[in-house]
């Protein structure tokens, strides 16, 4: 756990996403050691040009340059444009790193990482809408679009802005343990994430997009409210009236994950929403999820975020009194 007040520096450029430095801001550099009682980070935003920058309508003042990255302990990327990077940042990212410090990319603030060679090898994800994008430029990053987050050790990269703040909030975890991390969640109006860095699957937006992908929407949003009810690929595939060969085909297609996973998952999530918010017996959790029974639900839970039901509710639950 973290008693001194870790170094955190957030890399600014023009053009970046406003809600992604608003989450590290908000997570990392606000004032929350008064009402948390234990020392917190000590946070500053820097550029490779230490002048003010423009972020959608905001002008924002720049504590640093580059020379901060040799002295942050936790450098934090939010999403960013398709402007070039400097290479002094790109050099002093590359140095950052081999000297260990961990580095955090939020949505599209991965492609700076991966310009800097350090993606090279490593399990990574940005944001679903670049995945064809970013793996014909980066072909050497192991890139899941599926994923949430994932916590590669040093290398952590989450998906869209939203999942920014899952990604900031599995760090306070890390570093500050589950309770400090659900109080500056209940603070930020944002759910308590489950545990683990491990594939945490979200149910990947389908656009606009013709035929198949409207039947498919249409399923998912059916099948979701029918968890608790066997949902085998032959039904599924009725639903969407095609063959359960072509279905399960244009599932994977657009969701990036097999029929099965995603209905784990939703059941995973369905779980711990019950877990959270109810005092349901184990069991009644276990059959209103569609797990069936406590053993296959404990089962999944172990396997997909190493905790028991149990368990997990002990952590969360307490947290949301009062």
């Amino acid at each position: 756990m973290t008693h001194r007040r870790h170094r955190v520096a957030c890399v600014l450029s023009d053009g970046m996403s406003s809600i992604g430095v608003a989450i590290a801001n908000d997570v990392f550099g606000a004032p929350w050691e008064p009402a948390l009682g234990t020392p917190w980070y000590r946070y500053q935003v820097c550029t490779a040009d230490p002048s003010p920058i423009r972020i959608g309508p905001l002008r924002v003042e720049v504590d640093d340059g580059v020379s901060a990255l040799s002295r942050a302990d936790t450098i934090v990327i939010p999403g960013r444009g398709s402007r070039p990077t400097a290479p002094a940042l790109l050099a002093a990212l590359s140095r950052a790193g081999e000297r260990g410090a961990r580095l955090v990319s939020f949505c599209t603030g991965a492609y700076l990482l991966a310009e800097a060679g350090l993606l090279d090898g490593r399990p990574a994800t940005t944001l679903w809408t670049h995945a064809e994008r970013f793996r014909t430029r980066f072909p050497l990053v192991q890139l899941n679009p599926s994923v949430l987050y994932i916590d590669d050790g040093t290398v952590l990269t989450s998906a869209g802005n939203s999942a920014a703040a899952d990604l900031a909030l599995h760090i306070v975890r890390s570093d500050h343990g589950a309770e400090i991390a659900n109080r500056v969640a209940r603070q930020m109006i944002a759910p308590p994430h489950r545990r683990g860095g491990q594939a945490q699957y979200v149910e990947v937006p389908l656009g606009n997009r013709a035929g198949t992908g409207n039947q498919l929407a249409a399923t998912l949003d059916w099948a979701m409210q029918r968890l608790n009810q066997p949902l085998p690929v032959k039904t599924l595939a009725a639903h969407s009236a095609l063959s359960p060969r072509h279905f399960t085909r244009q599932f994977r297609q657009v969701t990036g994950t097999t029929p099965h996973k995603w209905l784990l998952t939703q059941r995973l999530a369905l779980a711990q929403r019950l877990l959270e918010t109810t005092s349901l017996p184990i069991d009644q959790v276990a059959d209103g999820a569609g797990f069936g029974t406590p053993a296959a639900m404990r089962l999944q839970f172990q396997q997909e975020l190493d905790t028991s039901p149990a368990a997990y509710r002990q952590t969360f639950r307490p947290s949301r009194a009062g």
